[in-house]
Formats: structure tokens, C-alpha cells, sequence
């Protein structure tokens, strides 16, 4: 059996566990024969790497050992030994397939137009894709420590933001069952679109969120003064936030999003483009190995 190993920053040791397990062939570099990929690393790892993982169309085992690991719990994979279990499983046996969905982003220029910053191929993301203050978190965030990012390092940035960040008008088109529906301009702090539940570390923005449900979990917070987002905030880890006014969700095949300025948009927690941005989902696009 062959297999590639994606490695995320400083996790060689881990391979070596893994090493240690079956007759396998292993390999830093992606081969097309390649009978399954093992990518060590949170999601920003897995991110840059989707496009690929898609094209090579290999049973993908992911092994959380990086700043943010939510992916990885989505499919239930809390630990690298967790991890090294489910591969012992697929080698036994290779049952323990299991096949989701995955979001897409495309910026598009005025007149729907592909912007020119943008591959003519969508970007894919796992989790969750954002726009407004999470961007703004993100990437404080992304400039901590590797240390600090992983242990709470999104939470110790996001009180800032609370204070200095202001709603902005926004505009959201839906298409669920080729119907279209499109709001109108409101104050809004983030839109998050998700494949999966959770984003920052364990925050779960979208708890009815399914990796294979084919649709798209759209939470919009809209805006509120500061005293009541730190409120809300704690709220968000155990997915209670939806009880707020505020706060509308909803699902969808395909979600467009458009601001008075151009804002970025972040996907597991790396920057993808600019608005004006349209999100669908592709389904059964990842094979993924799993616990059982």
C-alpha cells in the first residue's frame, strides 16, 4: 500500500507514529498512485490543500495537530491517536470510508464578471467561509504565536475587535429549490456560511450543520451594540446564540454576497478574495477516512 503524508508546520513526529503501522510506502510528495493521503495539520493545512485533495480523489485521513482543529471534529477525530486508530481500521479493512460535501467560494467583479484576482476554478473550504468581524479576528488571530493560536488564541482577539468594528450594510442573495430570495441591505457584524459546525477553535456558529446534507448552514449576526455581542459571544461555543434576535440562520444550496466596499473573505481561517463573492456547495467532493 502507498500513501502520501501532507505535513502542516512541525509535525514530522507525528508521521513517525504512523510509520510504524502496516506495510505501507510512504511518501512527502503527491502521487497519483498513491492508494490514501494522510494530512497532518489544523484547518488552514487542510484548506490550502482541498483543490488537490479533490483532484486526486484518494481516501483522505486528517490528523488534528494544529492551531484549529475543527474539521477534524466534525468528522470526529479529536486526538492523533483517535486518528491512528480509524488508520488502523482502514488498513484491516478499508470500510471506513465515508464521502461529504465541500463549500466553494467565487469572487466575482462588477457585471458577474470572474474577478481577476480570483483562479477561473472555485477555492474550496471545509468548514466555514466568513465575511465581517470574524475576517477581522482571523486575521489578528493569524499573526499570534502558533502556541497561542492553538489555545484559545481566536477568543483572546475577538474582545477587541468587539470594541473597534462596526456593522456594515450587506446584502444576501439565497437559491434553495431554484427559488431566489434576496434581501435588502442591513447593518450586519458577520455572515458565516458553513459545511460544518464549528469555526475558531470550537465555536459552534452553525449547529445544524451536516457535511453531507448538500445544503449550506447561512448564520447572518446583525448589528447590536457592543455590551450585547460580549454577551452573545460566550454563547457561540455551545451554539445558544441562535436564540438572539439578532441572529438569523438558514440553509441553502448557494448564498451571494455583496458589500457597499469590497471585504475579505476567509475560509477555515485563511484568506480566500474580496467581495463580491458567490458560495455553493460541491457535493460529495472529499473522501474522508473515519472512526467507524
Amino acid at each position: 500500500m502507498r500513501a502520501t503524508a501532507i505535513l502542516g508546520p512541525g509535525n514530522i513526529r507525528s508521521l513517525d507514529k504512523f510509520k510504524r503501522e502496516g506495510n505501507v510506502e510512504w511518501s512527502t510528495e503527491p502521487a497519483e498512485d498513491a492508494d490514501a493521503v494522510v494530512i497532518f495539520g489544523g484547518d488552514g493545512t487542510i484548506h490550502r490543500h482541498l483543490a488537490g485533495l479533490v483532484a486526486l480523489k484518494r481516501p483522505t485521513l486528517v490528523v488534528p495537530c494544529g492551531s484549529g482543529n475543527d474539521f477534524a471534529r466534525a468528522l470526529n477525530l479529536r486526538s492523533i491517536g483517535g486518528s491512528l486508530n480509524a488508520w488502523r481500521k482502514f488498513l484491516s479493512s478499508r470500510e471506513n470510508v465515508r464521502v461529504i460535501d465541500l463549500g466553494t467560494i467565487r469572487s466575482k467583479a462588477a457585471g458577474g464578471a470572474l474577478a481577476p484576482h480570483m483562479p477561473p476554478d472555485p477555492s474550496y473550504f471545509c468548514c466555514v467561509a466568513g465575511v465581517g468581524i470574524d475576517t477581522a479576528i482571523a486575521s489578528r488571530a493569524n499573526r499570534l504565536p502558533r502556541w497561542i493560536r492553538a489555545h484559545g488564541g481566536y477568543a483572546l482577539c475577538a474582545p477587541g475587535e468587539f470594541l473597534r468594528f462596526s456593522p456594515f450594510p450587506m446584502t444576501v442573495t439565497t437559491n434553495n429549490d431554484n427559488e431566489s430570495d434576496r434581501s435588502i441591505a442591513k447593518p450586519v457584524l458577520l455572515a458565516a456560511i458553513a459545511n460544518a459546525p464549528a469555526f475558531g477553535g470550537g465555536m459552534k456558529i452553525a449547529p445544524h450543520a451536516k457535511l453531507d446534507d448538500g445544503k449550506l448552514d447561512v448564520c447572518v449576526v446583525h448589528g447590536m451594540n457592543a455590551l450585547k455581542l460580549f454577551c452573545l459571544f460566550p454563547t457561540v461555543y455551545f451554539g445558544r446564540h441562535l436564540g438572539f434576535k439578532e441572529v438569523t440562520y438558514s440553509q441553502h444550496e448557494a448564498v451571494s454576497i455583496e458589500t457597499e466596499h469590497p471585504m475579505d473573505v476567509y475560509a477555515d481561517g485563511e484568506f480566500v478574495c474580496q467581495t463580491p463573492a458567490e458560495f455553493s456547495v460541491a457535493p460529495k467532493a472529499l473522501r474522508v477516512i473515519v472512526p467507524e
